[in-house]
C-alpha cells in the first residue's frame, strides 16, 4: 500500500488552492482519495481489533469534504487540502466520539480522539456532570502511564469552573472545558510508510480508546440537535 500520491497531490493542491486548478486535476484528486480510502479501510480493520464497534463502516462514509467553508472565515482559499475522517459507531458524527485521522502534508498531519466538537450544550453539560460524578475513574484513564506518555487532554474552556459545580471539585480544571480532545501530531515521514504508519495509528487509538469509552458513557443519552 502507498500513500506517497495522495501526500504529493494534497501538497499540489496547497500550492495551487483554487477552482481551476483543483478541477483540472480531478483525476488525481480521484486517485489520491483512493489511496486515503484504501489506508482507511486498512486501519478500520486493525481498530477492530481492539473496538469491533467500528468495523462495519465503510470509508466512504468516513471521510470529510476538501472544500472549505469560506463564508466566516478570512481565509478565502476553497479547499483545505487535507484527507480527514472519523471512525465511530456511528460514522463520522461527532458523536458517539470515536478515532480522527487527518493527513495534512508539512507535517501538520494528526491523530485525534474525543469531542472536538463545542458547539452542542447538552454534550458539555452531559460530560461535565459525568466528570463531576465520576472523577477518580476520569484521573485513572488520563493518568495512566502509557496515555500520559502521548497524551494532554484539550479543549476549548472557560476561565472559571460553570455554575452549578463546585470550585473546589478536585477535576474543577477539566469541568471549565466545553470539548475534551486529544491530538498526536505525525510528520511527513511517519505518514509516508503505510506499514509504519498502520501499526503506529493503530496502536494509539488503542491507547485512547478508554478515554473514548469513557466520553461515550456521559454521551449515552445524547441526541444530534435538528436541523
Amino acid at each position: 500500500m502507498n500513500t506517497q500520491f495522495m501526500i504529493d497531490y494534497l501538497s499540489a493542491l496547497s500550492a495551487n488552492n483554487n477552482r481551476e486548478w483543483y478541477h483540472a486535476n480531478k483525476p488525481a484528486y480521484k486517485r489520491a482519495a483512493a489511496e486515503f480510502e484504501d489506508l482507511l479501510q486498512a486501519l478500520i480493520l486493525e481498530i477492530g481489533k481492539f473496538d469491533s464497534s467500528i468495523i462495519h463502516n465503510s470509508p466512504k462514509d468516513l471521510t470529510f469534504k476538501l472544500v472549505r467553508d469560506t463564508r466566516f472565515s478570512h481565509d478565502k482559499s476553497p479547499y483545505n487540502p487535507a484527507f480527514r475522517a472519523h471512525i465511530s459507531a456511528k460514522g463520522k458524527l461527532p458523536v458517539p466520539v470515536g478515532y480522527y485521522l487527518m493527513i495534512k502534508p508539512g507535517s501538520q498531519s494528526f491523530l485525534g480522539g474525543g469531542l472536538f466538537a463545542d458547539m452542542f450544550k447538552d454534550a458539555t453539560a452531559m460530560i461535565r456532570d459525568y466528570i463531576a460524578q465520576n472523577g477518580s475513574e476520569w484521573e485513572d484513564i488520563i493518568h495512566e502511564p502509557d496515555f500520559e506518555k502521548h497524551f494532554t487532554v484539550k479543549g476549548t474552556a472557560l476561565k472559571n469552573v460553570p455554575a452549578g459545580y463546585a470550585k473546589e471539585h478536585p477535576q474543577a480544571d477539566y469541568l471549565k472545558f466545553k470539548s475534551w480532545y486529544l491530538e498526536y501530531p505525525l510528520k511527513d515521514e511517519e505518514v509516508k510508510n503505510a506499514e509504519a504508519f498502520l501499526a503506529k495509528a493503530a496502536e494509539l487509538f488503542r491507547i485512547m480508546k478508554p478515554f473514548n469509552d469513557y466520553l461515550n458513557r456521559a454521551l449515552a443519552d445524547f441526541r444530534m440537535p435538528a436541523r
